[in-house]
């Protein structure tokens, strides 16, 4: 399978695996995704939200694909019950995949200029650029989502900072935190969010995203069994065996 990597490359980016922002399916996480679009719907959504689980079972992916949702669907009384697949042609989907979308803020990780590398933490710079992102008024009335990509990573001047933005956010604002470890934030940033806890992967679930990979998952049924073993539930950490043999 031939993959086009459109999104920005990340600090965690795998070769051939697409990135949260240009990942269409949402596998797995299915109640989770059903509670949040019926809380849009009826008007309920919480202005700040944590989604937490180990790394690399698709809280990333979720948090896109309710990004998606509510840009689709400005008037949420007319928005559909469920998260739909984005369409990856459309021009929304590419937008936001792309980061060209002026409705969704991805901050995680940035290069170092002199280093070009990725720095380790996110940082205050980065968390400032929410200011400057919720200033500017959404040409059509809808939402703006702040996406913390992993939150965890944030030193304390930046966690500082963000806390700022969360205690008085503007209308129609979603923050959405992806946390590994959510005991790893401040208290205080905790409190103004919902916390959404999000359960490792099934068996089929990693065969489900195995299959869209390369290579593809053992035909061997005890080398899948002892691979969804080692992979505990992560879909990264099933793509790093199935790739390299082994985990980070």
């Amino acid at each position: 399978m031939i993959f086009e990597r459109i999104a920005p490359e990340q600090h965690d980016t795998l070769d051939g695996v697409p990135e949260p922002s240009e990942t269409p399916r949402l596998v797995g996480h299915g109640q989770a995704a059903e509670m949040l679009a019926a809380a849009y719907r009826s008007g309920k959504l919480p202005h700040a939200l944590i989604f937490a689980g180990p790394v690399g079972i698709g809280k990333a992916t979720l948090a896109f694909h309710l990004a998606h949702h509510l840009l689709k669907h400005p008037a949420f009384e007319q928005a559909p019950e469920r998260l739909a697949s984005p369409d990856p042609a459309s021009p929304l989907f590419r937008q936001i995949a792309t980061g060209a979308h002026p409705g969704v803020l991805h901050l995680t990780r940035p290069i170092n200029d002199k280093t070009k590398s990725f720095k380790t933490v996110v940082t205050v710079d980065e968390i400032r650029r929410v200011s400057r992102f919720l200033s500017m008024t959404s040409h059509d009335g809808s939402y703006r989502v702040v996406i913390v990509d992993p939150a965890d990573d944030m030193n304390a001047n930046a966690a500082n900072a963000l806390l700022k933005n969360l205690e008085e956010p503007p209308a129609r604002t979603l923050f959405i935190l992806i946390v590994h470890a959510p005991g790893s934030l401040l208290p205080t940033i905790r409190s103004r969010c919902q916390v959404i806890r999000l359960i490792p992967l099934d068996a089929d679930e990693l065969m489900a995203v195995l299959e869209t990979a390369e290579p593809p998952p053992p035909d061997d049924p005890s080398a899948r069994a002892a691979l969804v073993e080692r992979a505990g539930g992560s879909a990264r950490n099933a793509i790093l065996l199935t790739q390299y043999g082994g985990l980070e």
